[in-house]
């Protein structure tokens, strides 16, 4: 589970760092500025969870653990980043993201829910010593 982790964080990392590239160079000039916010506002958003993907192996968790943390943060990273790229991008596309957009908010409450899982599991650790 641990490679599994670090692999979906390397790989979110590198697709940021990408996506966050080609909205930087190649959309300034298609995008109205509100529209270039919110499209760095996933590829923010996505960062933050590949970098706590990236240190989920060193926590104290039970396997299981790691493996709910690890599917709600994939699918909320999926769903809540991709939509809102999907949405800022929506007039360059043939597809209307609009007709998705309650995605992102699932999205948004899942990566809330691992953070409740993490804060959950903190706790019940610093109890049991």
């Amino acid at each position: 589970m641990n490679k599994r982790l670090l692999i979906t964080g390397s790989i979110f990392g590198f697709l940021g760092v990408l996506i966050g590239a080609f909205g930087a160079h190649g959309l300034e000039k298609v995008l109205s500025p509100d529209k270039l916010a919110t499209f760095e506002t996933g590829v923010r958003y996505q960062m933050y969870h590949a970098l706590l993907l990236l240190i989920i192996p060193n926590f104290s968790l039970q396997l299981k653990t790691k493996k709910a943390l690890w599917i709600l943060l994939l699918s909320g990273v999926v769903l809540f980043s991709g939509s809102i790229y999907g949405l800022a991008t929506n007039s360059m596309t043939f597809f209307d993201f609009k007709t998705v957009a309650f995605l992102t908010p699932i999205g948004g409450t899942l990566l809330i829910v691992a953070w409740g899982v993490l804060v959950y599991n903190f706790l019940k650790q610093q109890s049991e010593k």
